[in-house]
């Protein structure tokens, strides 16, 4: 089978999209953003640069699209944390802050593009990546109010500012793993205990 004849195929089933941009998460997970491009991407699918860039203009476009679908991966598992019936609302909540720290030790080159300077500090992030991190946020904030209403966290806090209390903590706490501060994971389950033991 040709290129071509598989770029079509991939167009027709609507899925090359999807696998360039799996392939993209692959690396940037594996090797780091450094070693990302449109042409590495397009050839571990099998198609050509012409077929990638019909879907990301450039590469700051398709790093974009990483770090939004790494936003849309963190809300999904987020929700599922929170439907979970057979969980207190406390359990919910310590579940919540270990799952966040072992996310971003699972995906560490991830984790930095969703939330480092190589997008944000350069204002880089394209409208799609600001819509779907702001609605990461967003919901982040609305389930600091129903924490509030549970009386897990402080009512008399303001629910925006304990939202970004919390992220920040997290945060920190997982940073300080990815950049090799602390890499015991007892270290780090401690401090997650603790930071919940806190904020509870």
């Amino acid at each position: 089978m040709t290129t071509s004849i598989r770029e079509k195929s991939a167009y027709h089933h609507g899925d090359l999209r999807a696998s360039l941009l799996s392939t993209a998460k692959d690396i940037v997970n594996k090797q780091g953003i450094e070693q990302l491009s449109l042409r590495k991407m397009a050839e571990k699918v099998g198609v050509s640069r012409t077929a990638a860039y019909h879907h990301f203009k450039d590469k700051n476009e398709l790093l974009c699209a990483i770090a939004a679908d790494g936003f849309e991966q963190w809300q999904a598992q987020s929700v599922n944390i929170f439907s979970d019936t057979t969980q207190s609302n406390k359990e919910k909540f310590h579940l919540f802050v270990y799952s966040y720290i072992r996310f971003a030790m699972d995906n560490a080159n991830l984790y930095d593009l969703m939330f480092g300077r190589t997008l944000w500090k350069k204002e880089a992030a394209n409208d799609t990546l600001k819509k779907i991190a702001y609605q990461s946020f967003e919901h982040q904030v609305k389930m600091t109010q129903l924490w509030q209403q549970q009386n897990i966290l402080n009512k008399n806090e303001n629910a925006l500012r304990l939202a970004q209390v919390v992220w920040g903590t997290l945060h920190g706490i997982a940073k300080l793993q990815i950049d090799g501060i602390y890499t015991e994971s007892t270290n780090i389950d401690e401090m997650c205990h603790c930071a919940v033991t806190l904020f509870l």
